[in-house]
């Protein structure tokens, strides 16, 4: 399995994202966590597996909430830009490709 690292806005985004769910319920918060790391660990073990959303990035869908993986897989190592919604400002995280 490839090591992994995230964008600094990434990790926030997700840390937001698990907060949000948490408040409206703590089980639900924990479903939110569980489904981003179950995405995390299937692009760490096959990161050419998924669609190649917008050259050189990927996308890893959620099928329990409205959230994809958007991640680039690199020689050493699987660096995730966008913990995104799906429904929200979309292309936002093209910024920090650079």
């Amino acid at each position: 399995m490839k090591p992994y690292a995230f964008h600094p806005d990434a990790e926030g985004e997700y840390v937001q994202a698990a907060q949000y769910y948490a408040a409206i319920d703590s089980s639900l918060g924990v479903r939110f966590f569980d489904e981003i790391e179950r995405l995390i660990i299937q692009v760490r073990r096959q990161p050419d597996r998924f669609f190649q959303f917008s050259a050189p990035a990927r996308r890893a869908l959620s099928r329990q909430f409205p959230y994809s993986v958007i991640y680039l897989n690199e020689p050493d190592r699987v660096w995730i830009v966008a913990v995104m919604h799906a429904k929200r400002r979309p292309n936002y995280w093209c910024e920090r490709l650079a």
